[in-house]
């Protein structure tokens, strides 16, 4: 079991207190314990079990406009009172920065709504290995289906945050996940492989595991048999695995940070229109059992909705409290990143965003991190499948999709399949004329 919130707050309170009577003005904690479980298949044998427990707790001094921070996994009284001696030693001989400061006092979370994040519920390791096994009988009722790999794990957090202005709170997270990475062969010992996988907050709602095992095999064997096709400019399907990558460079991309360091694409562009007018992005923090929900930031700052884009215009910055300081904007709860962010799902249909255009290339695999924020130039690897009609006519591998996100923005026609499977969810999406380069 996790640690409850009464020994939490004890360690993190008297940190706090322990800091100001050595001389620092402010200082914040964060006292937290995880414990977690995986156990890996691998062809249907045993590859490997293991288990943490960590404890631990971060703490941050100010001296007037000075700070530093230390961290230990050592929580004994004699061990902490170290610890802030050292970390207020540190923080008088650091140079001042006219940004450092908490975050303004009337910005505090003062209400924690259950957003159902935590089950009690605990799947012992025989009922997680017996869980693997049918996820992989499932996957090897395919014949083409030569190797798989399969995990299964369950993570219990609980957490305290406190400052010296009197914020001292926190909450209990669960995760339960499972996935399975499948190989299939074709006649010719041609390999391909694929996944699918679920994570949850509750272990009621993961994916059955024939569901998972059944999925990846399917996934894996469409994929044989590819073909390569020419260079050209051509419209391009984002499935909803990619799609939501789009999200993240944008994210990226208006994190305050970049704003101030002038190393993002983004910057000055607030209410200026970088989308097509159809589209409308949310970060909403507080959806029951969101993947990314809380009720305030690393910072203790309370959380809201924040419509980032509305009808293709910029409107907020993610905001944390020093780089706030530095743009001379407020901090909006964001310090740590977004939470649930989604793109609002489109008005059309799955099946006619597939039929928008006589032949597209519809990508379900992205391969490396090739974007570019200060450009917004983007280039990765790729491969996925040929539409014709609306169609999938055979699989395509070895191609590399270009583009630069000022135009992606702009052409972007989203479906109305949006559904909320990670902490950053898209629909499947269409971009108008991408460059393609193959053989």
């Amino acid at each position: 079991m996790v640690k409850d919130q009464d020994y939490l707050k004890k360690t993190a309170s008297f940190c706090i207190d322990l800091a100001k009577k050595l001389g620092a003005t402010d200082a914040t904690a964060k006292v937290g314990h995880s414990i977690s479980e995986t156990v890996n298949f691998r062809n249907k044998k045993l590859d490997g079990s293991d288990r943490s427990d960590s404890l631990g707790v971060g703490l941050t001094t100010y001296i007037g406009k000075k700070k530093s921070s230390i961290s230990s996994s050592n929580l004994t009284e004699n061990n902490i009172k170290t610890l802030i001696e050292k970390c207020i030693e540190t923080t008088k001989i650091t140079p001042e920065d006219k940004f450092n400061s908490l975050p303004d006092k009337d910005l505090l979370a003062t209400k924690i709504k259950d957003l159902n994040l935590y089950d009690d519920d605990r799947i012992k390791n025989d009922e997680k290995i017996t869980y693997l096994k049918e996820v992989e009988e499932a996957a090897f009722e395919k014949k083409e289906i030569i190797n798989t790999e399969t995990s299964f794990s369950e993570s219990k957090t609980n957490f305290i945050l406190a400052n010296s202005d009197g914020f001292l709170n926190g909450y209990k997270s669960s995760s339960f996940s499972a996935s399975c990475v499948a190989v299939a062969k074709n006649t010719n010992d041609q390999m391909e492989r694929d996944y699918e996988f679920t994570s949850t907050c509750h272990l009621h709602d993961m994916l059955k595991p024939n569901q998972i095992g059944s999925l990846a095999a399917k996934k894996t064997i469409q994929k044989l048999n590819p073909q390569k096709i020419k260079s050209e400019k051509i419209s391009i399907i984002f499935d909803r695995r990619i799609s939501k990558g789009i999200l993240s460079v944008l994210a990226s991309a208006i994190s305050a940070s970049s704003i101030a360091r002038g190393t993002s694409f983004l910057k000055d562009k607030i209410n200026e229109e970088i989308f097509s007018t159809s589209i409308n992005i949310y970060d909403k923090p507080d959806i029951v059992k969101g993947l990314g929900s809380r009720n305030f930031d690393n910072e203790g700052v309370k959380t809201k909705e924040l419509k980032l884009v509305d009808r293709g215009v910029l409107k907020n910055y993610l905001v944390d409290t020093y780089y706030g300081k530095k743009l001379n904007l407020e901090s909006n709860g964001r310090s740590g990143g977004t939470s649930n962010l989604y793109f609002e799902k489109g008005s059309t249909s799955y099946k006619n965003l597939l039929k928008l255009n006589h032949r597209t290339l519809y990508i379900t695999e992205t391969i490396g991190h090739g974007t570019n924020l200060i450009t917004g130039d983007y280039s990765v690897g790729a491969t996925g499948f040929m539409l014709e009609n609306g169609v999938f006519k055979y699989p395509v591998s070895e191609i590399t999709v270009a583009g630069n996100f000022n135009d992606i923005f702009k052409n972007i026609t989203l479906a109305d399949d949006l559904e909320f499977k990670y902490s950053t969810n898209a629909p499947t999406m269409l971009i108008e004329g991408m460059v393609v380069a193959g053989k």
